[in-house]
């Protein structure tokens, strides 16, 4: 499966963010074009979170 395909669904789009970090790619790698459902999926899936969602409080450790 190629990294543009543009039939690719979301959840795989998020799993090649993922991918792409873990190769240590860098962020602005991602393939897909601007304000796309895909290039959404694909940068919450290299940061690891959803975008519409606030980051985690870091936990206390108390």
């Amino acid at each position: 499966m190629s990294d543009t395909d543009p039939h690719v669904p979301a959840d795989d789009a998020s799993a090649e963010g993922a991918r792409a970090r873990a190769q240590r790619r860098p962020r602005d790698a991602c393939p897909y074009g601007q304000d796309t459902p895909e290039r959404t999926a694909w940068l919450e899936g290299y940061d690891g979170s959803p975008m519409d969602r606030a980051p985690d409080l870091p936990m206390d450790n108390g």
